[in-house]
């Protein structure tokens, strides 16, 4: 494991107006119902499990079914996409920063996938994380996106691969602005181990193939963690929440 001097991610941001990536939040900025944020320890650690990225501006949408047509907040008009652009003035930026070698080498803020409907979007970042470990790029855990696209989910191998951070959108719906707030995560990030999604490691499951099969041990676990809790009337609530947080900090 990772010691605490030691970042298990470091972000490169690239783009500067583009918000910095912070720690997920468990309440899901204040979306979770009260109930969930409190008792449902299992929604919460999901929601809080690794951090938010933020679209590289605001940036509008409008797909016709054939053509998309996109704006941002440098720019006054709808502009098609075909097939990528850039944000006004960062090539520029970019070339003034980089080596001579590698200017004109600046990745496209957006770019047209050959699929229709589909977008890739870069998030103005790059990231490194320790060797060993790779990030899950996803939607936000238990925080509605605004509607009209969906995103695809990726592992990205960045102990190794040190490149521009993009996400692939598809639109669901047509002749319809989409917004993407700046202010509004767009990604999570979460950092997994290499091995943990191995072949090896995910082919190693076993399976108890009915109701009869359970054990005298199984039968015993079910009945400590659902029947004894269920006898007690005057039982707290949020048991497993609690005992779930105490076993985190004691990891911590």
């Amino acid at each position: 494991m990772p010691q605490a001097t030691q970042p298990i991610a470091r972000f490169y941001r690239l783009i500067e107006q583009t918000r910095l990536p912070m720690r997920a939040d468990r309440s899901a900025a204040g979306t979770l119902p009260t109930r969930a944020h409190r008792y449902c320890e299992a929604v919460t650690a999901a929601a809080g499990y690794g951090w938010w990225v933020f679209p590289p501006t605001g940036l509008r949408f409008i797909w016709d079914g054939s053509d998309i047509f996109w704006s941002c907040d440098d720019l006054n008009d709808w502009e098609p996409l075909s097939p990528s652009a850039q944000l006004p003035g960062f090539s520029a930026a970019f070339d003034s920063a980089a080596p001579e070698i590698l200017r004109g080498c600046a990745p496209p803020m957006l770019t047209a996938l050959p699929e229709p409907g589909t977008l890739q979007i870069w998030s103005g970042l790059m990231v490194r994380t320790l060797p060993g470990w790779h990030i899950l790029v996803r939607a936000p855990a238990n925080l509605p996106l605004t509607g009209g696209f969906v995103l695809y989910e990726g592992i990205v191998q960045a102990d190794s691969w040190f490149g521009p951070l993009f996400t692939n959108l598809r639109f669901t719906r047509t002749n319809s602005p989409i917004t993407l707030r700046p202010d509004f995560p767009l990604l999570q990030l979460q950092p997994v181990l290499a091995t943990s999604y191995a072949d090896d490691v995910l082919n190693a499951t076993a399976l108890v193939p009915g109701i009869g099969n359970l054990s005298a041990a199984d039968w015993r676990d079910y009945h400590t963690t659902i029947a004894i809790p269920n006898e007690d009337p005057d039982r707290p609530f949020g048991a497993y929440a609690k005992r779930a947080r105490r076993a985190r900090k004691a990891v911590a």
